[in-house]
């Protein structure tokens, strides 16, 4: 497949719209991300204020991407058209960015591909670590998620995603925010605590680790960390203490996770997985595999994985095109 031709991905989530560009090698030539406004001391957007935010923000992103195909002309699309890659799974948000996917390959007569939200995030990852097939033990950590899941790479750049385990209450960027807002830091909050817990002590503030096997609690962590923070505690101590909570409860459940299966090594991805103590506690508190994480620049909510779905896509079909 020539490198000349050009891959596009877009992604609406619940608070940031993307779009990125690669070339058929999987280099990326561009991509930009607009983070959706919340006001100050709101714990996020309701769905209808979302969908709105991203139809004004795709205009602008999609006549700055499109300048970029000059050199490079578009040979396929791919969108995120829901939040997980299982039955039932549907947010509106995703509408948006499927229709936009569809709109747009329609009226260039290209291919377009659906990959689900979840599906973009695993991709990145993969991608921005240059990683091979796996299998993999992988987590997805951020607002809307706090999930274990088993990840295999099949023929025609589709991604076998079986849930393991995570979440069975609050989402770890839940659990950021809730208290990153009580602190008094803009929503989200995770790089402003990710700043305070560097002054914290490590240990000035314990909080409970709620772990069942592979499901983890963090609804009672947060708890506890409010009525802290309403008795006066260190706030930099207890954003530690938030930070270590994670990364000590992640570790408990990824140990119980390896017994069930075999893997290569853990792959982890999700806007909370760009936290630097968190990565570090990990590798040591958790299983003797090798970690991946996703590049920062990748972790959060992106639409790069997508755009290299879709570059994958069409090389499958172009194969089975030709009779390989």
């Amino acid at each position: 497949m020539k490198s000349s031709c050009s891959f596009l991905g877009i992604d609406c989530s619940a608070y940031t719209t993307s779009m990125a560009l690669v070339d058929g090698e999987e280099r990326l030539l561009w991509e930009r991300r607009l983070a959706l406004p919340v006001r100050r001391g709101a714990l996020g957007l309701r769905q209808s204020e979302a969908v709105f935010a991203h139809i004004k923000n795709l205009p602008p992103l999609w006549e700055e991407g499109a300048a970029r195909l000059k050199d490079a002309p578009l040979a396929a699309v791919a969108a995120s058209t829901r939040p997980r890659p299982v039955a039932g799974s549907y947010m509106p948000v995703f509408k948006v960015s499927e229709a936009a996917g569809t709109l747009i390959s329609r009226t260039l007569g290209l291919p377009f591909y659906a990959f689900s939200h979840q599906e973009g995030h695993i991709a990145a990852a993969l991608w921005s670590c240059g990683l091979p097939p796996g299998p993999y033990l992988a987590v997805h950590l951020s607002g809307g998620t706090t999930e274990l899941l088993s990840v295999v790479v099949k023929e025609g750049a589709s991604l076998e995603i079986a849930r393991i385990g995570g979440g069975s209450d609050l989402h770890a960027g839940q659990f950021v925010d809730r208290v990153g807002v009580a602190m008094g830091l803009s929503f989200p909050a995770g790089s402003a605590l990710e700043d305070w817990a560097r002054r914290g002590r490590s240990g000035g503030v314990t909080l409970p680790v709620a772990v069942k096997g592979t499901a983890i609690s963090f609804s009672g962590p947060a708890s506890h960390a409010l009525r802290l923070l309403q008795r006066g505690v260190d706030p930099h101590d207890l954003a530690r203490a938030v930070e270590t909570c994670i990364a000590d409860s992640l570790a408990q459940a990824l140990h119980a996770a390896c017994v069930q299966g075999d893997y290569t090594a853990i792959l982890v991805a999700g806007g909370v997985a760009a936290n630097s103590f968190i990565r570090r506690r990990l590798v040591q508190k958790g299983p003797r595999l090798p970690f991946h994480f996703a590049s920062p620049s990748f972790a959060g909510d992106n639409a790069a994985g997508l755009a290299v779905l879709a570059a994958r896509r069409y090389a499958a079909g172009e194969e089975i095109r030709k009779g390989k």
